[in-house]
C-alpha cells in the first residue's frame, strides 16, 4: 500500500512537472511560427496509449512514464531524426528561426519549472505555512558528530547565529555548514557561555567524507523516565525526571555520557548525582553483573514553531524557499562524481521514496517543488540531448555568428542521450542494489 501510495504521488507529479515544461517549450515555439509535430506526457515508445491529431499536432500519452517530449520540426533532438537535414529549410522550422528566438523556445522548459518551483513554494507556505526549530524548542541543544568537534563544537551547543545573522530554524545548521559559504558560527555552551566557532573553508568536504552530513541532531539529555522496580536505582531512590549531572566526577551533557560511564565503571559502585528541582543529590549505587542499574531515558518531546504567511509575504517565502533550494542543489552537486557521491546516485525509486507514506497534500506539493526546480537545474547542465546543451551552441551560434554543423551537432546529441542513458541505468541499478543489499 505505502509503495501503491508512492507510486501515484509520484506519477502525477511527474505528469505537472513534464506538461508544463513540455509547455514552456511549446507555447514560444507556437508564438514565433515554428510547427510542432508532436506533443507527449511520457515517451511514445514502443507506442502510445492515447494519440489524437489536433492541426498540426499530434498530442498525446506514451507508454513509459520517464518524462516527455515536444518534437519541433527542424530541430536535431532525442528523436534523432535527421532526414529535414537533407532538404532547404522550411520558414516554420526551428532551424530557419533567428538564434533568439530558438533560444527562448529551448530555455522555456527550465524556466518554467523554476516558476512552478516558487508558485508551489508560495501556495504552500500561505496555505500550511512553516515549522522552524528555534533554541527554545531544543532546550537540550544538539548532540555534535565527533568530525565536528574538531572544529571547536560540542555536544549541548545551541546555535545562536551563523555569519553574524540569527538562522530561522537552528536545524538547518548542518545544512548552512555542508552547502553554504560558512565561516562563523555563533553558540551558546552547555554552562550557558557564549563563543564564536571559526569554520575552514572546506567544511562541506570534510563533512561528506566523513559521513557527517546531518551533524547536529537533537541532543537526548540524561533525565530519567521509568525507574525499574527493584533494581539498584530503584533502591537507592531515584526518580524518574531526575537529571543526572554527574558519575563518578565526569559531568554528564547527555544520555549517552551516562550509559558509557556506566559500561565503563569497573568499580562494584558507581557514584550518580542527580538534579531534582532546586536540590542535588548523591547517590552510591551498586552495580550489577551485567552493569545495568534499572533506568530508561526520558526523551525530549520537541514541539516545532508555527509560522503563517500573509499572501504578500507568503510571495517572499516561496521565492526564497525555491532559490535556496536551487543554490543548495547546485553546492551539493560537487559531491556527485566523487566515488562515494556516485555509490548514492538515486534513481526513480530514490525519487518516489521522496514522497509521503500517506497521502499528505503538503508533502506532495513540496515534494513536486523540489523535484520541478531539480530537473529544471539539471536540463540547464550544459550536455547534448538536455536543454543546456542545445544553449550551449546557440551561445556558441551568437557569439562566433557562426551555426555549428549539423552533423556535429547530431553527433553531440547522440553522444549526450547515449551519456544520460548510462546515469539513468546506474542510477536506477544502484536503487536495486540497496533494495536487495541494504
Amino acid at each position: 500500500m505505502i509503495f501503491l501510495i508512492k507510486a501515484i504521488q509520484f506519477l502525477i507529479s511527474l505528469a505537472i512537472i513534464v506538461i508544463l515544461h513540455e509547455l514552456g517549450h511549446f507555447i514560444p515555439a507556437k508564438l514565433f511560427k515554428t510547427k510542432v509535430e508532436k506533443f507527449y506526457l511520457f515517451f511514445d515508445w514502443p507506442f502510445a496509449l492515447f494519440k489524437k491529431k489536433i492541426g498540426e499536432t499530434e498530442y498525446g500519452i506514451g507508454a513509459i512514464p520517464l518524462g516527455g517530449y515536444v518534437k519541433i520540426a527542424g530541430m536535431i533532438d532525442e528523436s534523432m531524426d535527421t532526414e529535414h537535414l537533407d532538404k532547404a529549410p522550411e520558414p516554420w522550422e526551428y532551424r530557419s528561426k533567428p538564434a533568439w528566438q530558438r533560444l527562448i523556445i529551448i530555455s522555456g522548459g527550465v524556466i518554467v519549472n523554476l516558476i512552478l518551483g516558487f508558485a508551489i513554494y508560495m501556495m504552500v507556505a500561505f496555505t500550511w505555512g512553516k515549522t522552524v526549530y528555534t533554541n527554545q524548542d531544543l532546550p537540550a541543544g544538539f548532540e555534535v558528530a565527533e568530525v565536528m568537534k574538531t572544529y571547536g563544537f560540542e555536544d549541548g551547543d545551541k546555535i545562536l547565529q551563523v555569519n553574524g545573522e540569527d538562522i530561522e530554524s537552528v536545524r538547518d545548521i548542518s545544512k548552512y555548514l555542508f552547502l553554504r559559504d560558512v565561516n562563523q558560527v555563533r553558540v551558546e555552551r552547555y554552562n550557558g557561555k557564549k563563543e564564536n566557532i571559526s569554520i575552514p573553508e572546506n567544511i562541506g568536504t570534510i563533512m561528506f567524507e566523513n559521513g557527517a552530513i546531518n551533524a547536529f541532531v537533537p541532543m537526548v539529555p540524561a533525565v530519567l523516565d521509568s525507574i525499574v522496580p527493584n533494581s539498584p536505582a530503584f533502591n537507592a531512590g531515584l526518580l524518574s525526571g531526575d537529571r543526572v549531572l554527574r558519575v563518578n566526577g565526569n559531568d554528564i551533557v547527555k544520555w549517552q555520557d551516562f550509559t558509557e560511564l556506566v559500561k565503563a565503571n569497573n568499580s562494584p559502585n558507581i557514584n550518580v548525582e542527580i538534579e531534582r528541582g532546586n536540590e542535588i543529590i548523591s547517590n552510591i549505587i551498586p552495580l550489577n553483573e551485567d552493569k545495568k542499574i534499572g533506568v530508561t531515558v526520558k526523551l525530549p518531546k520537541i514541539v516545532p514553531t508555527k509560522l503563517e504567511y500573509t499572501f504578500f509575504e507568503s510571495i517572499k517565502e516561496g521565492y526564497d524557499r525555491a532559490y535556496w533550494t536551487f543554490a543548495d542543489y547546485i553546492g551539493q552537486f560537487k559531491y556527485v562524481f566523487t566515488q562515494q557521491g556516485l555509490s548514492q546516485l538515486g534513481g526513480f525509486g530514490a525519487i518516489g521514496g521522496l514522497y509521503p507514506a500517506t497521502w499528505n497534500w503538503q508533502g506532495f506539493w513540496e515534494t513536486t517543488a523540489f523535484i520541478s526546480i531539480i530537473l529544471a537545474f539539471m536540463n540547464a547542465l550544459p550536455i547534448p540531448a538536455l536543454d543546456g546543451g542545445h544553449a550551449m551552441f546557440l551561445f556558441y551560434e551568437m557569439i562566433s555568428g557562426r551555426k555549428p554543423n549539423d552533423k556535429v551537432m547530431g553527433y553531440a546529441q547522440m553522444f549526450g542521450f547515449i551519456l544520460l542513458m548510462t546515469l539513468v541505468l546506474y542510477a536506477n541499478g544502484n536503487d536495486v542494489y540497496k533494495y536487495f543489499f541494504n
